[in-house]
């Protein structure tokens, strides 16, 4: 069943999209912009692959998701051929792929010890904020980050900016604010401490 996952440029973008953001889900037209084919051929690849299973798609505000399935028996190699070389850079590849240069931006902001994404961000979240920054940030630099976010988004984004102390504090106490956001859907796009791991 896996070779009927090649033979398109259509398909190959598709998985490198995917596989790219394990926690991401997308309509068809984000798709579509994303990566620069016809809707046609993408909704042609999405059914083949909905039909494999690489893929599993789910209903919400009257629009049809997609994601990767990562419960598919071939998850793990396809991860290892189409996703970049580090979890970290899978994470960032989601905001990557909305158009902004995620490295430069986050380097921008300061000493940012953690990123996350909930919410608006992340498919099936029900937290309140869509991005959580904590660290020594430069807040004029973090409003430049959340407004280009935004503007790929094409909708205001909440998010919150805390010194990593305090997230840390309230991480470790399990604190209403932050449990709500890492006890629903998130993606952890910086983790430099590994703390979010061992909770």
């Amino acid at each position: 069943m896996i070779d009927a996952l090649f033979g398109s440029k259509t398909r190959v973008k598709l998985l490198h999209l995917f596989l790219n953001n394990p926690n991401r889900a997308f309509y068809v037209r984000e798709i579509t912009r994303k990566i620069d084919e016809q809707i046609n051929s993408v909704r042609r690849e999405l059914a083949n692959m909905l039909s494999v299973g690489i893929i599993k798609s789910e209903e919400s505000n009257n629009r049809l998701y997609y994601e990767v399935n990562q419960e598919y028996i071939h998850y793990e190699p396809m991860r290892q051929i189409f996703a970049d070389t580090s979890l970290e850079s899978r994470a960032l590849g989601e905001t990557a792929e909305r158009g902004a240069d995620t490295n430069k931006f986050i380097k921008a902001l300061g000493d940012v010890r953690v990123v996350i994404f909930s919410g608006k961000l992340v498919h099936g979240s029900i937290s309140e904020v869509d991005v959580v920054i904590a660290g020594s940030v430069n807040k004029t630099q973090a409003k430049k980050y959340i407004s280009a976010l935004e503007k790929e988004e094409g909708r205001s984004l909440a998010y919150v900016v805390m010194e990593y102390q305090d997230f840390y504090y309230r991480l470790s106490i399990k604190d209403r604010f932050v449990s709500s956001i890492i006890n629903t859907k998130h993606a952890v796009i910086v983790d430099t401490e590994h703390i979010l791991h061992e909770n």
